[in-house]
């Protein structure tokens, strides 16, 4: 069922091609927000314009789209307003209107799986930003069986609809391990899963040294009774930072700084029976932040060490500090300046495994909102969850999905950190 209520087609030129755009408004007012029937989500509206952002909270909300729950959400938007010309600042990955998946699903409500654990358990509450919803989709993606015979015999294709909250501009991630995902996907072999819910990405609480591999202690998450997940959040701390500086002649290896969300995440029935289990990979390669708890936040920037001498003339040389800073001629580049190359908006994601065992089930299911406790009927805070009613295990002949976007950076049209 398409999440979208109303829905207003929008035509701009800009320059010589024909644009088509989904304005997500309502049918009274094609240029004002929705109205919602049970008003606005927590995510709604939360967004407001920084330093050099020239778009206005009226422009940012006309994009918007009301969820199951009949509330307001936030959804994707381009970077640029095609109507007005104003800039947001910050983008949300690939443009999802472009999704074989699209025309099915609609619109993605950014923070609606924050909005369900408010009523599942309202001790809990988990509200992200909204810079760190970023989409990414591929259509007729070939699926890799493990060996050329057998990935030709089988000839798998899928066609994949994520949205992922990964903020890399924040402290957030160095503590809360909650982050919605979004996740559609459908295949040849009959494969079909649209879940929405939180994955738990590790331990709450700390994360793992992108440097080192040593698990770094930082706090307390939000909330503090985040649960355990599969996977681990690998971020770079301070450490990986300082070796940025190398001596003159040499290139630094910005690779340090590569953040690599692993998920692991399952689909379980009232009595933890597995129904469908998937595990894509969230990389980030140029964040905005590591983990300092010496700065303000706990929060160093990247940029900054573009600017700092060693105690034996060492520097950050090459790469994205040269093109930021303009190989140093250019001074006073802060981590919100567009010119920052360190600004999370080159990502990519791995698809990895996708497997289902529900051939004995209902085809929908309803769950809390970390996928668990499934049942057939909804209840308080569930969220609806649609899967295949079959089984897709292959046992050592699983296919995997390969990575995806490493071959489209958002970083332009005037974005930067907070990103």
């Amino acid at each position: 069922m398409s999440l979208i209520l109303h829905r207003i087609v929008r035509v701009f030129r800009i320059g010589a091609p024909l644009v088509v755009l989904v304005g997500l408004a309502c049918s009274q007012d094609s240029y004002g927000p929705q109205t919602a029937p049970n008003g606005f989500s927590v995510a709604f509206g939360i967004w407001t314009p920084g330093p050099g952002d020239t778009c206005t909270l009226a422009t940012h909300d006309k994009y918007s789209v009301i969820g199951p729950d009949g509330k307001l959400y936030p959804t994707w938007h381009p970077p640029v307003d095609p109507e007005t010309g104003c800039s947001f600042g910050h983008e949300h990955g690939r443009d999802p209107h472009g999704s074989d998946l699209y025309g099915e699903v609609g619109a993605i409500p950014f923070g609606y799986a924050n909005e369900q654990l408010d009523t599942w358990d309202p001790t809990g509450k988990r509200h992200e930003d909204h810079f760190g919803h970023k989409v990414e989709w591929e259509n007729d993606i070939e699926m890799n069986f493990g060996s050329e015979a057998a990935s030709q015999l089988f000839d798998l294709r899928c066609d994949l609809l994520v949205k992922m909250h990964q903020g890399t501009h924040s402290k957030d991630a160095f503590t809360n391990n909650l982050h919605e995902l979004v996740y559609h996907v459908r295949c040849t072999d009959g494969t079909e899963m649209h879940v929405t819910m939180f994955t738990a990405i590790g331990t709450p609480g700390e994360f793992v040294s992108s440097c080192t591999g040593n698990t770094v202690v930082v706090g307390v998450a939000t909330p503090p009774n985040s649960p355990n997940g599969g996977g681990q959040r690998i971020i770079p701390e301070k450490a990986c930072a300082d070796q940025l500086l190398v001596p003159a002649g040499q290139r630094s290896n910005f690779g340090l700084l590569h953040e690599s969300w692993q998920t692991s995440n399952s689909v379980r029935g009232e009595n933890g029976q597995g129904i469908a289990h998937f595990d894509p990979y969230f990389q980030a390669t140029l964040p905005s932040r590591f983990y300092d708890p010496a700065a303000p936040n706990v929060t160093g920037r990247p940029i900054d060490v573009c600017y700092m001498v060693g105690p034996n003339g060492e520097r950050a040389s090459g790469g994205p500090c040269d093109q930021s800073t303009g190989s140093g001629s250019i001074p006073g580049v802060t981590f919100n300046d567009p010119r920052s190359r360190f600004n999370g908006a080159t990502r990519i994601m791995d698809i990895n495994s996708i497997q289902i065992r529900n051939a004995e089930g209902p085809r929908v299911w309803f769950t809390d909102p970390f996928g668990r406790n499934g049942r057939p009927e909804a209840f308080p805070g569930s969220i609806r969850q649609v899967i295949a009613r079959m089984n897709n295990d292959l046992g050592e002949l699983n296919p995997a999905g390969p990575g995806i976007g490493r071959d489209r950076p958002y970083g332009s049209s005037g974005v930067h950190a907070p990103n």
